[in-house]
C-alpha cells in the first residue's frame, strides 16, 4: 500500500473542505501515475485511521470521486480506479514513462559481459545446464531441521544478527576441520573466510592483486566469469592451452621468464569447462613455477567434494607453495541448497586485507545460515549427503556416458570425467553448435554450449553436458532430443 499519511496533505485551516481536499490529491495522485487504474484505494476505515480523519469525511471524498467518474464501487471489494478516466486518456502502464527511464543521466564504467544467446530466457521443460547438483537431492529437511532447532535455543537471538566480515567464526573452525580432513590443508581459522560463493571468493582476491595493466594468466577455455572479473579490473589476460593433462605449465613458465605475471588463475581439479584434472607431473612443475618466480595463484576447487573413478587429487593449496596460492570453493553445488556460501584459504594477513575489502560491499553473511551449516559440518550431515550424492552422480555420469556414445557417438568425443558435475563434449564440425541448440530448443530442451566458454578465444565446437541434475528418464529424454535435433540439420 502507498504511504497515503505523507501522499495526503491536509489543511485544516484551509477554505476548502477537507473531504474536497482528499479528493483532489486523489485526483492528482492517479493524474501523475502514482495510482494506477483498476487499482483500489484503502477501506474508508483504514484511510481514516492512516489520516486522522472522521470515517464519514473519507466517504464523502469516495463519493465526489465517484461523481466525477474516477472511481467506481465493486461490491464487496471497494473503490477502484477507473479504467476509462475523465479528461485524460486510459494509460497502458507498460510502457509507460515513469520515475526511472532506460538510460542514466550519467555516464558508467563498462562491465564486460557475455553476449545472449537466441534461445535465452526461453523455458523448456528439460534443461542441460552447466553442471550443478540436482536439488531434489539436496539435505533439505535436515537444513530446515538444524535452523528450527537454533531458532528455538534462549540464545536464537545472536544467530540472527550478521557475522563479521570474514564470517561466522564456528563455521570457518568447522571447515578448517573439514578442509584437513578431505583436503590435507594445513590451516587455522586466520587463514579463512566465509565468502557468498566462489565468485565472490574470485573477485575479492583479484581485487587485492590486480592493478590496470597488470598480466594474468588463465586457461584457453576457462572459466568465463573468472575472465570477466579479472578484465573488470583492469587486467590483460595471457591464455595458455588446456588440454587432457590440464592447462600447459610449459606454457605458463615461458610467459613468466618474459613477463611480470601478476596472477595466474588454476581450477586443477575439475577444469571449467573441459573437466580434465592437472596431471601429477604437472603439478609438481607447477609448484617449482610458483616458488621460482613468486606467482600469485589463485587456485579455483569449485565441486571438488564431487569424484567417481578415483580418490581427488590434493588441491596445490595442500602442497609447499609458500603460502602463494589462495584457495576457492562452494558450498553452493556441494549441498544443491540456494545458499551462496563459499570459502577462501590465504595467508591471514592476506585474509585481513581481504575482509577489510568486502566490509566496503558487504558487511556480512548470514549468521544462522552460517551457524547452521556448521553445525551440519560438525555433526556429520555434510559428510552423509555427499556420500550418498556422490553414489547418485557416479550412475548418472556412467548413464549419460553410455547414452552419448550408442546414440550421439558418430557426432559428439568425450572423455568420461573422473568428477565433476558435467561431461565436455567435443561435436563434429560439420555440425553447427548454434543451429543445433535453436533446433532442440523448439523441442523443449536447453543446452549448454560453448560460446561462452570460449570467451576472448576462437571459438569452439563444444557442449557442457551437465548429468548431474537429471535423473536417469530426463537423461534418456535429453540425449534422444539432441539426437532428433541432429537429424533435423
Amino acid at each position: 500500500m502507498l504511504p497515503y499519511k505523507s501522499l495526503i496533505k491536509i489543511d485544516r485551516k484551509g477554505r476548502q473542505p477537507i473531504y474536497l481536499q482528499v479528493a483532489n490529491r486523489f485526483i492528482s495522485l492517479i493524474r501523475d501515475g502514482l495510482i494506477r487504474p483498476g487499482a483500489y484505494l484503502p477501506g474508508s476505515r483504514i484511510l481514516a485511521e492512516m489520516l486522522v480523519l472522521h470515517r464519514k469525511t473519507v466517504v464523502a471524498a469516495y463519493d465526489e470521486l465517484a461523481s466525477q467518474d474516477w472511481v467506481v464501487p465493486v461490491p464487496r471489494k471497494g473503490m477502484m480506479v477507473a479504467t476509462n478516466l475523465p479528461q485524460i486518456k486510459p494509460r497502458t502502464f507498460a510502457g509507460a514513462q515513469h520515475a526511472y527511464g532506460q538510460d542514466p543521466p550519467f555516464t558508467l564504467n563498462p562491465v564486460p559481459e557475455l553476449p545472449h544467446p537466441r534461445t535465452a530466457g526461453k523455458r523448456q521443460k528439460l534443461v542441460v545446464n552447466d553442471g550443478f547438483p540436482d536439488v531434489r537431492l539436496a539435505p533439505l529437511d535436515e537444513w530446515i531441521r538444524e535452523c528450527r532447532s537454533l531458532i528455538q535455543q534462549p540464545s536464537y537471538h545472536r544467530y540472527l544478527t550478521t557475522t563479521t566480515p570474514s564470517g561466522n567464526d564456528h563455521l570457518r573452525a568447522q571447515l578448517v576441520r573439514h578442509l584437513s580432513a578431505t583436503r590435507g590443508l594445513n590451516i587455522i581459522p586466520e587463514n579463512t573466510m566465509i565468502t557468498r560463493g566462489a565468485q565472490m571468493s574470485i573477485y575479492l582476491a583479484a581485487a587485492l592483486l590486480i592493478s590496470k595493466g597488470d598480466h594474468v594468466i588463465v586457461g584457453s577455455p576457462n572459466y568465463y566469469f573468472a575472465d570477466l572479473t579479472f578484465e573488470q579490473l583492469g587486467a590483460n589476460l595471457l591464455r595458455v592451452p588446456v588440454d587432457k593433462d590440464g592447462i600447459d605449465v610449459d606454457a605458463v613458465e615461458q610467459l613468466c621468464k618474459k613477463k611480470k605475471i601478476k596472477l595466474l588463475y588454476v581450477i586443477s581439479h575439475h577444469h571449467h569447462p573441459t573437466t580434465v584434472t592437472l596431471s601429477a607431473e604437472r603439478r609438481m612443475k607447477l609448484l617449482e613455477i610458483i616458488r621460482k618466480y613468486n606467482l600469485a595463484v589463485i587456485e579455483d576447487d569449485y565441486d571438488y567434494d564431487f569424484y567417481y573413478s578415483a580418490a581427488p587429487i590434493v588441491p596445490l593449496a595442500s602442497a609447499d607453495h609458500g603460502g602463494n596460492v589462495i584457495y576457492v570453493g562452494s558450498f553452493t553445488k556441494s549441498l544443491g541448497l540456494s545458499l551462496r556460501i563459499g570459502f577462501m584459504i590465504a595467508p591471514e594477513k592476506f585474509m585481513q586485507q581481504a575482509a577489510a575489502l568486502r566490509r566496503l560491499m558487504d558487511l556480512g553473511g548470514d549468521n544462522l545460515v552460517e551457524e547452521a551449516l556448521a553445525n551440519m559440518l560438525k555433526d556429520g550431515t555434510i559428510g552423509r549427503h555427499l556420500k550418498k550424492a556422490n553414489k547418485v552422480y557416479r550412475e548418472r555420469r556412467d548413464i549419460a556416458g553410455d547414452l552419448l556414445q550408442k546414440q550421439l557417438g558418430d557426432y559428439v568425443s568425450f572423455q568420461l570425467p573422473q568428477g565433476g558435475m558435467a561431461i565436455w563434449l567435443q561435436v563434429d564440425p560439420k555440425l553447427k553448435i548454434q543451429r543445433l541448440v535453436e533446433e532442440v530448443a523448439g523441442m523443449g530442451l536447453t543446452l549448454n554450449y560453448s560460446y561462452q566458454y570460449y570467451y576472448g578465444t576462437k571459438p569452439g565446437n563444444a557442449i557442457r553436458f551437465g548429468f548431474a541434475a537429471l535423473n536417469q528418464r530426463e537423461l534418456g529424454q535429453a540425449v534422444t532430443i539432441i539426437r532428433k535435433g541432429i537429424g533435423r540439420l
